[in-house]
Parts: structure tokens; sequence; C-alpha cells
């Protein structure tokens, strides 16, 4: 694939970190071969800032963080750049949704992460995502059912046992634009890496989209090409091939 790849958009969880949420000495040293070359590399992740932060200081990572599926984007100082929220009554909604189907869920606000307990008042908090987990099948289509009636979601998931909820147009790849418009690029430039639902926008409208080994089906349809797992140094080798 001939073309020059200025940015690469790296979701987090099942790409750049292996199964133990760590990123490999291997993968480290091909992203900093990247970064010595001037190629922007971009954390993308359903995270919020505090749980990518750290990663992203490991990689001496200089550019942007798209954190919360998009939800945010901020600079390496910690300047929010964009923000996107939920309205807290949709949450609450999504909350009392949830617990009646019985699935285990967190609601992302933009200063604390709410795991299966709910706060006293939704409304003293501003929402950027919320999500939900289940091993059962039938429990997440249900979610997926009853949020499907609330206007103005964003649905996706970040693993095939989760639904989460940002709000509409928000994406990982409406994000990415705006970076690439910050840095004078455009989406042909970059070279996006996924496993999930909430990677798919970027991959398809990414000059090169790559789903890694362990992706989930419809991603590794909807890509340029495919890596190798997570486990693997799947995204070291996507950059080996690729960007240097």
């Amino acid at each position: 694939m001939d073309r020059t790849i200025k940015l690469v958009a790296l979701d987090m969880d099942g790409t750049l970190l292996n199964s133990d949420e760590e990123i490999s000495d291997y993968t480290k040293e091909v992203i900093q071969k990247a970064l010595d070359k001037d190629v922007h590399v971009v954390l993308s992740t359903g995270r919020w800032l505090k749980s990518c932060y750290p990663y992203a200081e490991q990689l001496n990572l200089t550019s942007y963080l798209v954190t919360a599926n998009g939800g945010e984007i901020w600079t390496m100082n910690k300047e929010l750049l964009d923000r996107h929220l939920l309205a807290a009554d949709k949450v609450e909604k999504m909350w009392h949704i949830g617990k009646e189907v019985g699935v285990h869920m967190w609601m992302m606000a933009t200063d604390h992460v709410f795991r299966n307990t709910p706060p006293e008042n939704f409304h003293h908090y501003d929402w950027l995502k919320f999500g939900c987990h289940s091993l059962e099948n039938g429990k997440l289509e249900k979610m997926v059912e009853e949020l499907s009636y609330i206007e103005g979601l964003e649905l996706t998931n970040s693993m095939p046992t989760n639904v989460e909820a940002n709000p509409e147009n928000v994406s990982k790849a409406a994000a990415l634009k705006k970076v690439c418009r910050k840095i004078g690029i455009t989406m042909d430039e970059v070279m996006a890496c996924g496993d999930s639902l909430n990677d798919i926008k970027m991959i398809q409208e990414a000059g090169i989209g790559v789903a890694m080994g362990n992706a989930q089906e419809a991603i590794l349809k909807a890509a340029d090409v495919v890596t190798d797992t997570n486990d693997r140094d799947g995204v070291a080798l996507a950059i080996e091939k690729y960007v240097l």
C-alpha cells in the first residue's frame, strides 16, 4: 500500500495493549521509530483521560489524545480541545434500564467513573459515556433494543460483551478528522488500528484501516488489511510494514 502515513491512530484495549494491559517493549521501540520520523501517534480510545494518559507518557507521545470514543480531544499538556456531553437525564434513564435488564454498568463523567453504583444526583455531573457488560447475549440485545428508543445516542461496543453509548455523531473518526485539521493533514494520511465496533468508522475512513488479528468479524471485513493479534505485536508489525 503505497501512501505516506503522517498519523497513526491506535485503539488501546485489544489493540495497543496486550491481554495483561501492557505495551510490549518491541511495540514501544517501533512506536519510537515512528515518532523519530515525525509521525504523529495518537491514542484513540474508549477510555477516559485518566486511564490512558500514563500509557501515552510511557510512549513519549507529544500529539493529541482522543478519549471516550471521541467524546473528548486532549493535548499531551492536558489541554481540552473538544468535548461532547450526554444529557444527565438520558444517563439516568440508561442506568435504570440497565438495572432492570441486569447488566454490569459503568457511567463515565468528566471527573469520575461510576461502576454499578449510581451517583446520588445525575445532574451534578457532566457525562461522556454510558457502558454496560454482560456475558449473556440476550441481555445485550435487550439493552441495544431499549437504548435505541432513546433519541440522540451513538451506540457501539469496545468488545463483543458490551454496549456503549455516546452522544449522537460522536466517534473516534469524527475526532480524528478534527485532529487532522489541527495538524494540517487529511484522513488519507492516517493509519488506524482497532479491534471493535467503536473503531469501525476510523478504520473505514483512514487511508489505511488495520484490523487486529483478534478483531470482531465486522472489523475484519471493514479493514483494508489485517495484522497479527494484540498479544503478538500486531500494532508494531503494521507500523513497520506501512509507516516506517
